[in-house]
């Protein structure tokens, strides 16, 4: 039995270390993760009306309320940002953020029917899901430019820092990171748990007013800016800010305290997720 056992070229088990990563088995499977891109990509907006215009309107939308409420209404200070490319940033950034915690958190409910049928490393699906996220906040960033011309040929205050330029894509890994760790916790728990999905929309929408999003940080009173500053996003949302609109800051140990929650949680939601792929099938 062992002679014929040593034939086999691949040896699929539910058993393994628990802090196995399974990243080398992922990285044999990145065709796969090219054509999951390619489908997450097409079918994002496939059947629908107005397509890949969808990309356009949902966060122009935001950037328009959101603007009105806090930048109108509220008459919050942003240092001289115009308001509406200071949402419009905070939306393009939030929104990466968002999909990358969103596309990993829906693995395996979203992916039973194939999960069932066929073998393959389960990481391949969310890890395509931060390439996709990648492409959409491209095409954000191409509005935001559009926007950022507009209001820098006609005199505004906003400028592009070359340290933030610099700085941005250690910004992006970090996000990705907690992101992706974040929706591993959320995917193992919902196989067991299914009304917790009932509270992930809402969660999401208070961690967005208790991250600095629509509002910067040096808008928050002295007496509550400890406890906005205790969540890491919030300074990853200044630090892109900096990068393209010259207000805000790149504060090095909000960087550092980001960079580590994000590792933490990444391995942390990665070995959940591997230990729920074992048995998810029997629950979902």
């Amino acid at each position: 039995m062992k002679e014929q056992q040593e034939q086999w070229t691949e040896i699929i088990s539910s058993e393994h270390h628990w802090l196995d990563l399974k990243l080398r088995e992922v990285w044999r499977y990145r065709d796969l993760i090219r054509l999951f891109v390619w489908r997450d990509f097409i079918a994002a907006y496939k059947q629908t009306l107005l397509g890949p215009l969808w990309h356009f309107i949902n966060p122009l939308i935001s950037t328009l309320i959101y603007t009105i409420i806090f930048g109108v209404i509220a008459n919050i200070d942003m240092g001289g940002v115009p308001p509406f490319l200071f949402q419009l940033a905070s939306v393009t950034f939030w929104g990466y953020f968002t999909r990358c915690f969103n596309t990993t958190q829906i693995t395996f409910l979203g992916n039973a029917g194939i999960f069932g049928k066929v073998y393959f490393p389960r990481l391949t699906v969310p890890i395509a899901g931060i390439l996709s996220s990648l492409i959409q906040l491209g095409i954000m960033l191409l509005i935001f430019f559009i926007a950022w011309s507009y209001y820098k040929f006609t005199g505004h205050n906003v400028k592009i820092e070359p340290l933030g330029l610099v700085m941005l894509p250690v910004l992006l890994l970090i996000t990705s990171l907690m992101g992706m760790g974040l929706g591993a916790v959320v995917a193992a728990l919902t196989t067991k748990y299914r009304d917790l999905n009932l509270f992930v929309s809402y969660g999401i929408s208070l961690l967005m007013y208790a991250s600095a999003v629509v509002y910067p940080i040096a808008a928050v009173p002295e007496s509550f800016r400890n406890y906005v500053t205790i969540n890491p996003i919030s300074y990853l949302m200044e630090g892109f800010r900096y990068t393209f609109l010259g207000f805000g800051s790149l504060d090095t140990y909000g960087l550092i305290y980001g960079a580590g929650f994000s590792v933490v949680i990444f391995l942390i939601g990665i070995v959940a997720f591997n230990h729920t792929e074992k048995d998810f099938i029997d629950t979902v």
